[in-house]
């Protein structure tokens, strides 16, 4: 396993989990070090357990040393692919981790890629940087894509449950890849005929997920101007058979983050407008969200505005810094542009978030994390969760030292009418997006 962020550090201890022989490779040292101490810095549940486990059974093990590849039968490649401003792939990691396994290559192997990239990206610049070691994709060793489609949290289970997807550069490396991801994970495969369609496949699931979120977000903003809850609204559109299922409009939130739905709809729209073709919706799917942070922002300021209060006088306490539930990866997380909104209007923040590195969270907002939940929410004008982790289900907001006519801030839709109607019996305004 040739990457050990989130995508390989699960995939490598699900591996080794079932008991195959694996040796995860990554070029951060301190990363390794830190493994082999034991210390994972991933917030996965059950991951680091998992990764113990494995290194303990002496089944997983982990190394800088790229001179481990050329023992492995299967190389999987899972590093990051970001993408420039405009959409073009950075492919600075992908392009430097070829060459070096070019170098280790042998006869014989199966390579697999895992990250995302633009259609074309296998079978151009991969297997071309892997052929300069004078072996040839499809005669001397196979190559095979296969998206990476985990969303974290669930990652762990998903491994076990979602289909594989696979293409290959020719028929026999996608039927090998094939048979290496049924027999490992005991899921179901599904080959592509082509290796660009399962390429594709990835873009595609997230290019849906960031213009259906956008819908929402739209809807939200529409159901507002009518003092109707956009949940209700939602709920019984989807009740339609439509398709091979229903409709399905997910729901609205202060924004969208992490690595993959903030780029891969650009990365879409830039590869189809290099050849002539202008893809509207993954732009605009990526307009409407990038702009809710800043929609969230003016809506908290507004609501307390129509409290009485005025901006610089009003103390925002913010729980949950990380882009999703339960996770505490910040990035790309939409929080930063709500922090950047009230900071600008003269509002003081406070955040708290267990899950976070407390240092990261400072550099990425400029503020310290409150260490728990009363000493963050302590006379705060409003509380916006933002991120519902677990450790925040079960919050007494009825004891909590807030100001009086205090706002509580729903960023994710996440709270129910019951729900709802207690808050306000304990003196709290609420205010969701769409709601």
């Amino acid at each position: 396993m040739v990457g050990l962020g989130y995508v390989g550090s699960c995939v490598a201890a699900t591996l080794a989990d079932r008991n195959l022989n694996v040796v995860g490779v990554d070029i951060d040292a301190q990363l390794i070090s830190e493994l082999n101490e034991g210390i994972v810095r991933l917030e996965e549940q059950g991951l680091p357990a998992m990764i113990r486990r494995g290194m303990e059974s002496g089944r997983l093990r982990v190394t800088d040393d790229f001179v481990a590849v050329a023992s492995a039968d299967v190389v999987v490649v899972a590093v990051g692919t970001p993408v420039h401003e405009g959409g073009s792939l950075d492919d600075t990691q992908l392009r430097a981790v070829c060459e070096t396994l070019s170098k280790h290559i042998r006869r014989g192997q199966l390579y697999v890629i895992k990250s995302t990239v633009p259609p074309g990206t296998t079978r151009s610049l991969v297997a071309s940087s892997l052929e300069a070691s004078g072996l040839r994709a499809a005669d001397d060793f196979l190559l095979a894509y296969t998206p990476e489609r985990l969303a974290e949290s669930t990652a762990l289970a998903e491994l076990g449950t979602l289909p594989i997807v696979v293409g290959g550069i020719d028929e026999h490396s996608a039927a090998v890849a094939a048979e290496f991801w049924r027999r490992s994970l005991g899921v179901e495969v599904t080959s592509q005929e082509f290796l660009e369609a399962a390429e594709i496949v990835k873009l595609a699931d997230n290019w849906w997920i960031d213009v259906n979120i956008a819908l929402a977000n739209e809807l939200a903003k529409f159901c507002s101007l009518y003092g109707v809850d956009v949940l209700d609204v939602i709920a019984s559109a989807n009740s339609i058979p439509k398709g091979d299922g229903h409709v399905n409009i997910l729901r609205p939130s202060v924004g969208v983050g992490g690595s993959c739905l903030t780029k891969d709809p650009w990365m879409v729209w830039h590869e189809a407008a290099q050849r002539g073709v202008d893809i509207r919706t993954a732009q605009v799917g990526r307009l409407v969200n990038e702009g809710m942070p800043e929609y969230s922002g003016n809506l908290i300021i507004d609501e307390l505005t129509a409290l009485g209060k005025a901006p610089g006088s009003m103390t925002v306490a913010i729980l949950g810094l990380a882009f999703k539930n339960n996770t505490g990866d910040l990035r790309s997380s939409p929080v930063r542009g709500v922090v950047d909104v009230l900071t600008k209007a003269g509002v003081q923040v406070r955040v708290h978030d267990p899950l976070v590195d407390a240092a990261e969270a400072e550099e990425l907002l400029g503020i310290r994390p409150g260490a728990t939940v009363e000493e963050t929410v302590r006379g705060a004008d409003c509380v916006a969760v933002l991120a519902l982790h677990q450790q925040f289900r079960d919050i007494d907001f009825a004891a909590l030292p807030v100001a009086e006519s205090c706002l509580l801030m729903d960023g994710r839709a996440y709270y129910s009418k019951e729900k709802i109607a207690e808050l306000r019996s304990h003196g709290y305004t609420y205010r969701g997006v769409g709601r």
